[in-house]
């Protein structure tokens, strides 16, 4: 058995602790960003949250994915079904997200400002990159295209806490109640190109 062999089950173990943090961290910061969202009245900051379910949802399908690592024969399956599934979460959550900031910008429905959301965006700031970075490492070394998308949606959600934060942070100093909205909107496009990228689950052919 040649040392790559023989380090895939230590690697496989370590991706599954990855996910296992994942899903804690973002149900977590999930039910603190929307129930912050729906006080505040802020659409990106329940959008931020119910990405954050989505990231729980992705960080399950990559947890069962190290689980059947082993199963060689099945892999490129496997890794189809888990980028599948992410995918389709993720165009609902684009289309939720544009209908809602519409809404609210012909309305000039104007948020109420919310330093729990700053802050809710401050940490994931530091946390995803960290985060992210790790996974990129377990998926290059298991050469899995699954591991690597769900790396780039962490990444996506670094991404998105500073289009929050960005939005957030205008409408508390400037009372610019549209950039709320506005942010949200700009999260559409990144968002469904996510969930885009997940229908046509593209692997990296593994064995």
């Amino acid at each position: 058995m040649s040392d790559a062999c023989a380090e895939r089950p230590h690697v496989a173990a370590l991706g599954r602790r990855l996910e296992y943090f994942t899903i804690i961290w973002n149900a977590m910061e999930g039910i603190a960003a929307v129930a912050a969202g729906v006080i505040a009245g802020s659409i990106s900051l329940t959008a931020f949250g119910i990405d954050s379910f989505i990231e729980v949802t992705s960080g399950a399908a990559l947890l069962w994915r190290m689980s059947v690592d082993a199963n060689q024969h099945q892999r490129e399956r496997n890794e189809r079904i888990a980028l599948r599934l992410v995918g389709v979460c993720f165009l609902a959550l684009a289309v939720y997200v544009a209908a809602e900031s519409v809404r609210d910008l012909l309305s000039r429905n104007a948020p109420e400002h919310s330093l729990f959301g700053i802050a809710i965006a401050c940490v994931s700031l530091i946390v995803m990159p960290i985060l992210s970075r790790a996974k990129k490492h377990v998926g290059t070394e298991l050469n899995s295209a699954a591991m690597q998308a769900d790396a780039k949606q962490t990444d996506f959600c670094a991404y998105l806490s500073a289009i929050l934060l960005l939005g957030l942070a205008l409408n508390a100093l400037f009372a610019w109640w549209w950039a709320d909205p506005l942010a949200a909107l700009v999260m559409v496009p990144i968002i469904a190109h996510e969930g885009y990228r997940g229908l046509r689950a593209e692997t990296c052919g593994c064995d």
